[in-house]
């Protein structure tokens, strides 16, 4: 990636989620997810979103189903408000991250409370 598309991929970020936050219309989009990256690119035809959302499985499904389904509402959001002519397509995709590190975390905390660590 180069500066534009990392400057940009931020800025898509920053408008994704507050979109998330403010809430869209499709109750299947769960506000307790977020945006943790969004990768771009070099064309600027196609963008990747990272999205980590708190909860069961099904609502993890629900809220990328609910993000991709409104991906065009989305992308018309973007362009307004970014004033950009060209916007990529996107694609949202599960990031976990989050849960993996946690998962670590937990395992750590158990050795060093047995000892083993």
């Amino acid at each position: 990636m180069t500066r534009r598309t990392d400057r940009l991929g931020e800025q898509f970020r920053e408008e994704i989620s507050k979109l998330i936050q403010k809430g869209l219309k499709d109750p299947r989009v769960s506000t307790l997810a977020s945006i943790t990256r969004v990768d771009i690119t070099e064309d600027l035809s196609y963008a990747k979103a990272l999205v980590s959302v708190m909860g069961s499985d099904k609502e993890k499904r629900d809220t990328l189903v609910g993000l991709n389904n409104s991906a065009g509402f989305i992308r018309g959001v973007l362009g307004k408000a970014l004033k950009i002519f060209k916007v990529p397509e996107l694609k949202f995709v599960l990031d976990e991250n989050l849960e993996h590190a946690m998962h670590i975390e937990e395992i750590l905390a158990e050795l060093k409370q047995k000892g083993e660590l």
